[in-house]
């Protein structure tokens, strides 16, 4: 039920406003619907210290500062063209609190490939009323809403769905992102064989269940890594300086009692934040973290993967 979800993750909530649609308007809470992934593995020097990264001109190599890069985008017949941050301040949309809502559409005309980013709405203040209606409407009638948000200077098109009572919202791809089918090399069709056919219906039906076991969507890999790193504190293989970081440098652990990294961090990913500015790092989508890298002018951020963008951020925090 969404109050009972809104109370077990409320200190999460990442944006607040309106669902607005006609005369209707539905004040919802905004909140992720995806845990964060086990942390990631840095770039070390030997002693343990974590490496930064540096930018250099490739035919000087003479380094590069933050305040000497500039943006640009790159021309399909080549070239580049500078952009200011001035320009595009100009081009961000205009702040707001609604998700305006522009139509309703069948469920099964939705394609999951547009789906990007899970959330929960959940009912804001005195909405609980407006909220079970419009969620029981969707569901009854089948219908998923498109709409868009303004969140973090970024205006985000997504899909309203409901089920089980609950709103879910959906970050969507745009129509342009989205690969053809006709630039697949697929292999030509072959011509039909009846006992084959008859073949796979019968391996698909031995193969087959009403319920999907929950356990099959299991990171394996990293459980795997935790594995193994555990295995590593528990043998003592943990760098000296790493150690004293995690427990503030002032602990003696001459006795050979070694910290807990894993809980460690596992603590530090569970701490409730109060507010969207206050979200963990790893919560954020690349995008939300590149928008944070361009707050803080932190330079090559446009070819940073996401973890680099984490540490990027983090160390300008």
């Amino acid at each position: 039920m969404p109050d009972e979800l809104a109370g077990a993750i409320r200190g999460r909530r990442v944006w607040t406003g309106t669902i607005s649609f006609g005369l209707v308007s539905v004040p919802v809470d905004l909140l992720p619907a995806q845990r964060p992934g086990p942390p990631g593995l840095r770039m070390l020097a030997p002693d343990g210290t974590p490496l930064s990264r540096q930018y250099h001109d490739p035919d000087t190599g003479a380094e590069v500062t933050s305040d000497q890069i500039i943006r640009g985008y790159e021309l399909d017949e080549g070239g580049w063209v500078t952009v200011e941050n001035d320009e595009l301040s100009d081009l961000a949309p205009e702040k707001s609190r609604d998700i305006d809502l522009r139509v309703f559409v069948p469920q099964e005309q939705i394609d999951p490939i547009y789906f990007e980013r899970a959330y929960f709405l959940t009912p804001s203040g005195d909405s609980r009323k407006a909220y079970r209606l419009l969620t029981r409407v969707m569901e009854a009638g089948r219908r998923v809403g498109i709409a868009s948000f303004v969140m973090r200077g970024r205006e985000y098109l997504i899909a309203l769905l409901a089920d089980g009572g609950v709103l879910r919202a959906e970050t969507m791809r745009f129509h342009d992102e989205i690969r053809p089918v006709s630039e697949i090399d697929l292999p030509d069709r072959p011509p039909d064989d009846g006992s084959l056919v008859k073949r796979l219906k019968k391996v698909v039906r031995a193969n087959s269940s009403d319920t999907l076991d929950m356990a099959l969507l299991e990171d394996e890999e990293a459980e795997r890594l935790e594995d193994l790193v555990r295995g590593k504190v528990d043998a003592g293989d943990v760098v000296a300086s790493e150690v004293e970081q995690a427990g503030g440098g002032d602990e003696d652990t001459s006795d050979g009692d070694v910290i807990d990294l894993l809980e460690v961090i596992r603590r530090s990913l569970a701490e409730q934040v109060p507010d969207e500015e206050a979200r963990p790092l790893s919560d954020l989508t690349r995008d939300e973290l590149y928008e944070r890298a361009q707050e803080l002018d932190i330079p090559g951020r446009s070819s940073m993967r996401k973890a680099e963008l984490v540490e990027a951020v983090r160390g300008r925090a």
